[in-house]
């Protein structure tokens, strides 16, 4: 027979207090700092909205973390918050404990609400704006300083979320004194009043990654351009499945560029299934910081552009580069990229973008000049089972590198449909056997695995990782995207 765990002193008191409303509004004003978090939980899973709305207006802290409490907040529930927040915005003169700034509607503090008081204590107003958490010195709001509200941001331009689209019509009444900040945006859809409806509600420089998508048509990114360049603090842009003409707009490109070059922080740049024509990808990079970290993946790049691409100031200094289904013909132009970042290079993915044997060649002696490497992606190659044991036993020399995931080579695949890919288990039984022996010969620390029968539409792949003991274990795998590997 199990016992339960009888209830808390504090948690009998607590419910004692909500037993009477009026009693519990009234003694929020001498309530000890320690139980405001406690008794927020219990007011809030409780659905006790009109002390619920005094607990918000009496909040002691610069931030409440709202998004941490609840999986999805009722919309009832959430809207005495909000009734809370009217109150305190209308209040000429507020109690000197008064001191909430920034409702948080992420999930950004794991385990707050059961830590309680201290690190409750310890948010601040600032974390809104920042990824790093800084010490709390606000003072409350004042009437010339608005209340920031933060929130991932996903539009779609359908069946948005109740509980946005309803944050979204109530800020938008309240422009003056309610900011909405919005650390990560996705735009995902190609309506422009969609598009203006939120760009002009978001407090821009909030915004540090960003990801837009489905721009089918030129109009639409021509009416978002003036927008990015006032992100002033934006780390991660990220465009995908994006096409369209600038024939009849030749200087375009040059003002997307000027946009571009006024994102002083931007360190990250992920660019997949664009496809724009005429495009002058000179004008566009000219103004680009040195970044950090660049993915290009199934886009439609000409040779001179990626020539232009790997010698460019922003590509001088990268720490992560991942190429995914692009076809590289000049093995001079990646192997001369490799050179000038040797040095900083940690994370490198070749993905599908059908190196050959003689290319691997090419390129193998400055791959073994980046000393820093610790992330190796080569699978969709077309190698032998010579070359990928030339390639095994040059990185088995990298000191940093921990894991690499490579093509099965030709040999793993029947010969009479190779060009469908036709993946041959009993084969490869025979060329991992080779692959064991190759490195047991180099010996290596790093985690090898052969990736086979990958679909990218389905984001899985067939992997055979190499075991302690020299036999291959085989599993069905989500690829590694690029958030995933070593940053």
């Amino acid at each position: 027979m199990s016992i339960s765990t009888p209830p808390s002193l504090q948690h009998l008191a607590m419910q004692s207090l909500l037993s009477n409303q009026a009693l519990a509004i009234s003694a929020l004003e001498d309530l000890p700092l320690l139980l405001f978090p406690s008794l927020f939980m219990e007011v809030y899973c409780g659905a006790h909205t009109e002390v619920l709305k005094a607990l918000v207006q009496a909040w002691p802290f610069p931030c409440l973390p709202l998004g941490d409490l609840a999986e999805s907040p009722d919309l009832e529930t959430f809207n005495a918050v909000l009734d809370g927040l009217d109150l305190l915005l209308a209040k000429k003169e507020r109690s000197s404990r008064w001191k909430l700034q920034v409702l948080d509607l992420r999930k950004e503090h794991p385990n707050i609400w059961i830590q309680g008081y201290p690190s409750m204590a310890r948010l601040s107003c600032l974390d809104v704006l920042t990824d790093k958490p800084r010490e709390s010195h606000c003072s409350g709001m004042t009437e010339e300083q608005p209340l920031m509200i933060a929130m991932d941001l996903t539009i779609r331009g359908y069946a948005e979320n109740d509980l946005q689209a309803h944050l979204f019509q109530w800020a938008s009444e309240r422009k003056e004194q309610v900011h909405l900040c919005s650390r990560q945006l996705q735009i995902l859809t190609s309506s422009i009043s969609e598009i203006q409806k939120a760009l002009r509600m978001v407090r821009l420089d909030s915004i540090q990654e960003l990801v837009v998508s489905e721009f089918w048509l030129p109009r639409t990114l021509r009416m978002f351009t003036p927008y990015l360049g006032q992100m002033k603090n934006l780390r991660s842009l990220t465009c995908s499945s994006m096409c369209g003409d600038f024939f009849t707009h030749s200087q375009y490109s040059w003002v997307i560029g000027e946009q571009l070059g006024q994102l002083q922080h931007l360190q990250e740049l992920h660019v997949h299934d664009v496809f724009i024509l005429n495009v002058n990808v000179p004008n566009v990079l000219r103004s680009l910081r040195p970044l950090k970290a660049l993915c290009l993946s199934a886009c439609a790049l000409q040779e001179t552009d990626l020539r232009f691409l790997f010698q460019a100031p922003c590509t001088r200094q990268l720490q992560h580069l991942r190429l995914r289904t692009l076809l590289m013909r000049n093995a001079e132009l990646l192997r001369a990229l490799l050179g000038q970042v040797a040095g900083t290079l940690e994370t490198l993915a070749l993905e599908e973008c059908y190196i050959t044997d003689a290319q691997l060649s090419a390129i193998l002696p400055t791959l073994s000049q980046c000393s820093q490497l610790r992330f190796f992606s080569f699978y969709g190659n077309h190698i032998s089972l010579a070359t990928l044991q030339n390639l095994l036993s040059h990185n088995a020399k990298m000191g940093h590198l921990r894991r690499g995931l490579y093509p099965a080579p030709l040999e793993s695949y029947s010969p009479e449909v190779w060009f469908e890919r036709n993946f041959d288990p009993e084969r490869f039984a025979e060329v991992g056997a080779a692959l064991v022996q190759t490195l047991r010969d180099v010996g290596t620390n790093q985690k090898v695995q052969i990736c086979t029968n990958f679909c990218h539409r389905q984001n899985r792949c067939q992997i055979y990782s190499l075991t302690l003991d020299g036999s291959w274990a085989v599993t069905k795998e989500g690829l590694p995207g690029f958030p995933a590997l070593p940053m």
